[in-house]
């Protein structure tokens, strides 16, 4: 089909609608009415109309200066496209289980994979404990700083992980790792133990652990990195219990 026979079966409204989401994409610190109006060259009414049906939907919020800015919906959505992972749902697969552990630990979980633009929270369950780390569906984490980062990090093919390798390593913290020979080292002994930590290198009051997972068990091979977190107070948690035997359900 040509793009001009494409175009006679589209819907207008869904197009503006699209262009506002787009423009709110551009600008992280929000635009407001006027702004968009503007923007798009489209009725001031219309422009309302968009966005307060938007708002509805948790599609795009509004702050105290009247500015809108992308919504949590979209996290949730988004939290869902894991490009190239799977046919299968895994945040749907993966929760009831981030949800036991959870409940067992009181400390939150999450599921994370590596996509092309870098660590994609799929899915995740609220912690019980005083103080549990939160962390939303669709959140992107950093690439280097974390133990599920570093998990999916280490089990990359050579030429895939030069290529991670070779972009800036940011420093969240005194503890981020921003050598790329030392981060190599600490994937490769990541690697070999089969889990990962992360002691303050996202921040200073997250202590986590990760391990791998995977959905095709002939052809293991990791897809994603279930973490569960800790606030340093609790880091000395039961020793007798391996990181790895505990996120793979012992």
């Amino acid at each position: 089909m040509s793009d001009s026979g494409a175009a006679k079966h589209t819907i207008p409204v869904i197009d503006r609608m699209m262009d506002v989401l787009a423009a709110l994409e551009r600008r992280p610190n929000g635009v407001n009415i006027r702004d968009l109006t503007s923007l798009l060259g489209l009725p001031r009414t219309t422009i309302y109309r968009i966005v307060n049906t938007l708002q509805g939907h948790d599609m795009v919020r509004r702050d105290d200066t009247g500015a809108y800015h992308l919504g949590r919906r979209l996290l949730k959505l988004a939290s869902h496209v894991a490009a190239g992972v799977s046919d299968i749902d895994l945040a749907a697969f993966s929760q009831p289980f981030l949800d036991k552990l959870s409940a067992e630990l009181g400390e939150g979980s999450k599921l994370s994979v590596l996509d092309p633009e870098g660590i994609l929270v799929l899915s995740a369950s609220q912690g019980r404990r005083e103080y549990a780390l939160t962390v939303a569906p669709g959140q992107r984490m950093p690439i280097q700083a974390g133990a599920a980062s570093k998990m999916l990090l280490a089990h990359l093919p050579p030429e895939e992980l030069a290529t991670w390798l070779a972009k800036p390593l940011v420093a969240y913290t005194s503890k981020s790792i921003t050598d790329p020979k030392r981060l190599a080292t600490e994937l490769a002994r990541i690697k070999r133990l089969g889990w990962a930590q992360d002691r303050g290198e996202n921040a200073p009051s997250i202590h986590a652990f990760a391990a791998p997972s995977s959905i095709d068990p002939a052809n293991w091979l990791p897809q994603s990195a279930c973490r569960f977190s800790q606030v340093p107070k609790r880091a000395a948690w039961r020793r007798s219990v391996s990181p790895r035997s505990t996120l793979r359900g012992r």
